[in-house]
């Protein structure tokens, strides 16, 4: 009989369970418990519900909501149900027993039908804490460090009937099927290779019927297919050390229980892979793999290519339970679009709009997706959409802090197989229309009363997009900004000129909008100079910019006659002559921003604050008219401290600075100055020695400066005597 349609959500002050089509009605039975559930958990054939609260675990039935069992057990933060829902598993937080004699025993094994305690553990990490069972749940195992255990589940009393010892085991996963099968991975460790090998369940001291062995591999991910004759090993490494990933490296391996076959799975694309996945045939398998945008390819067992999907922003993967529907995805960073495909025809069925899904699952009917918006990873917009196959939107159900969300299971043999067409869609439900009336609608132009409303609605009615410079709007995109699956062009390196490779989409488009750098006729483009590094000053001459001849005009006779015999000059015919060369030579020589007056040395230099500067446009620093030499490059200013231009008394105060200070004591070329400086330096002469009575360790520089102290007092009373300062 088929379990109907239901589905669960775990959030932050409630917790309840939901009818699926048509109605997706709120199951009235069930009781909401008075704290906050930690977390949940269905049986793996839907019978029975789950809850872990802080003072207990209570165990319901699915169907009625009536109460099974209630697990005296507090603070438990993890439980697990068996494959057919026997046994309970619950783990608590390690604590430290007060007593070396005493155990703690934070994971423990309960009879679900009557609340019995069938056994329990000491497991201190919560990662991979759980038994492992069979289908039958004739064994369990579990995974102990450099040890695996197996113990039979009607006789847990008699304790492990089974043991493996394996030095530095990782990760087990036993096989489901008619023969069960463990694969044990052991992780590489000081050069030695990792290892997976695969043992028989029920013979754990015979010799391994498949074995691999692989280098970088720190962690596995082990998954087997339905009939447990072949299992896929994900292996990955914390750290690349190509440096081409952040998230290390990855391999994936395929093994056959029996041992007649084991490769390692070749992917044409460089990157990491995403996700891969079994399909419920066990005969196929889909792998995500390679940089964004990444590529998708549907494996047979032997590790041939069936169909390649081409390349996407997709990172999730999941067949429907059926096996007849595939759905490809893009979460995370990602945008979200889910692609559903038909695995018959291979062709694109739908494509789903889902932004910030944070779980995605298949219904065990396989006609619908649920996707939900999770918190912590995202605190708003929470909340569960339930997708029909064909796309269309059925069911929202908007949650407060919505912290987990997930379909009752059910046996796939219970639900109506497909037909050769596709389900058609019901109706959705009214929370869809609900939600859309909810949304705020925009005013058309038409119906605005003010001005503001038509320019608000105007500006809220603008599609947003990526941005484009200003320069760029208006124009197509260039292909080599585009995504290969939006018909950019490929991932191409071309050598350069040196040897190495370049690729184009990394240089960026030049200023005319190709993405090849601009040319005009081999002449540089406009703006800059040949050979020029660097923009152009505005204002300031070229490199190799000459000057013009200036025609030498006859001043009128007016200026001539006021020009003679004014403060010595020449007057008459000779002098007018000779200013004229001078003030023609001084024109063609100033650089352009120059003043006549500044350039030929008139003025107060010290009150005119707008100093003349020489611009280099060859890389050097402007400098002043003053500082350039004469054939035009830039001079050496005048270093002030030098022997050349000080008196005696300045040359003493320099080599006193050198004697006393470390570097700190700048030169003062005020006299008025000079006392206090002698009177700080003397003072830290007395600070160190007032750390060498303290003990202090001193340093040979200190106190060689402590020795000389005799010496600096008979300088500083001669240069006191000399500049005349009262003592």
């Amino acid at each position: 009989m088929a379990l109907p349609e239901q589905y669960a959500y775990r959030a932050q002050k409630s917790l309840g369970l939901v009818g699926g089509t048509p109605g997706y009605k709120t199951a009235d039975g069930f009781v909401q418990p008075d704290h906050t559930a930690r977390l949940y958990e269905y049986t793996p054939d839907g019978r029975l519900f789950a809850i872990a609260l802080p003072n207990c675990v209570r165990i319901h039935n699915a169907t009625d909501y009536s109460i099974v069992v209630e697990l005296p057990v507090p603070n438990v933060f993890e439980i697990g149900f068996s494959p057919k829902g026997t046994y309970l598993s619950t783990w608590e937080r390690y604590v430290k027993p007060a007593s070396e004699t005493e155990q703690t025993r934070n994971h423990r094994v309960w009879l679900v039908q009557t609340g019995e305690e069938a056994i329990a553990f000491t497991q201190k990490s919560s990662e991979g804490w759980d038994l492992q069972y069979t289908p039958s749940e004739d064994r369990a195992v579990r995974m102990v460090p450099n040890e695996i255990q197996i113990y039979n589940p009607s006789a847990w009393n008699k304790g492990a009937v089974d043991k493996l010892r394996v030095e530095g085991v990782s990760a087990v996963a036993p096989s489901p099927g008619q023969y069960p099968a463990l694969a044990v991975f052991v992780a590489e460790k000081k050069g030695a290779p990792a290892t997976v090998k695969v043992y028989s369940l029920t013979a754990l001291s015979a010799a391994p019927s498949c074995s691999k062995t692989f280098f970088k591999a720190d962690k596995a991910v082990i998954k087997w297919n339905n009939l447990g004759t072949q299992v896929l090993v994900l292996t990955s490494t914390e750290v690349d050390k190509t440096g081409k990933n952040y998230y290390g490296e990855t391999n994936l391996y395929l093994l056959s229980s029996a041992g007649n076959f084991d490769c390692r799975v070749t992917l044409d694309k460089e990157g990491p892979i995403h996700d891969f996945g079994w399909s419920p045939n066990s005969k196929e398998f889909a792998v995500t793999y390679g940089f964004m945008p990444a590529k998708t390819v549907l494996f047979d067992q032997r590790v041939r290519t069936i169909h390649d999907f081409g390349t996407n922003p997709r990172n999730f993967l999941a067949f429907n339970p059926q096996g007849r529907l595939f759905a490809l995805a893009g979460f995370g960073n990602l945008a979200g679009k889910i692609d559903v495909f038909d695995r018959r025809s291979l062709n694109k069925v739908c494509e789903i709009d889902a932004p910030n899904t944070s779980w995605c699952e298949w219904s065990p009917d396989g006609r619908f997706l649920l996707t939900a918006t999770l918190s912590p990873r995202l605190r708003v917009d929470n909340g569960i959409k339930i997708w029909h196959c064909t796309g269309p939107l059925m069911h929202i159900h908007m949650v407060e802090e919505l912290y987990q969300a997930s379909w009752r299971p059910a046996l796939v043999d219970s639900a109506p197989p497909f037909g050769n067409a596709l389900p058609a869609a019901p109706a959705p439900s009214e929370s869809v229309e609900s939600y859309k009336a909810a949304k705020p609608t925009r005013q058309s132009p038409a119906a605005s009363t003010t001005i503001l409303t038509d320019i608000l609605f105007r500006s809220a009615s603008k599609p947003a997009g990526a941005y484009r410079p200003p320069g760029a709007r208006g124009s197509s995109t260039p292909s080599i900004f585009k995504r290969e699956d939006e018909g950019g062009d490929p991932y191409s390196a071309s050598p350069s000129r040196n040897g190495s490779t370049t690729n184009l989409a990394q240089r960026g488009p030049s200023r005319s909008g190709s993405p090849l750098p601009s040319k005009t006729n081999g002449a540089p483009a406009p703006g800059r100079g040949p050979g020029l590094r660097g923009r152009i000053v505005p204002g300031a001459p070229p490199p190799g910019w000459a000057p013009p001849e200036v025609e030498e005009k006859k001043p009128s006779k007016k200026k001539e006659k006021k020009a003679d015999g004014v403060d010595g000059r020449e007057s008459g015919p000779a002098g007018a002559e000779s200013r004229r060369k001078k003030a023609a030579a001084t024109q063609s020589t100033a650089p352009e921003g120059v003043s006549r007056k500044a350039a030929m040395g008139g003025g107060d230099r010290q009150n005119d604050k707008s100093v003349p500067i020489a611009l280099d446009l060859n890389g050097a620093k402007a400098l002043p008219v003053d500082m350039r030499g004469s054939d035009g490059t830039p001079g050496v200013p005048p270093t002030p401290g030098t022997a050349e231009g000080l008196d005696p008394v300045q040359k003493k105060i320099r080599n006193l600075n050198k004697k006393v200070s470390s570097g700190n004591w700048s030169l003062l070329w005020d006299k008025r100055d000079l006392t206090t400086v002698l009177n700080l330096q003397l003072k830290a002469i007395d600070e160190l020695k007032e750390k060498v009575k303290k003990g202090d360790k001193m340093e040979a520089t200190q106190l060689k400066k402590i020795e000389g102290e005799a010496d600096i007092k008979k300088e500083l009373a001669a240069m006191m005597a000399e500049l005349s300062v009262p003592g």
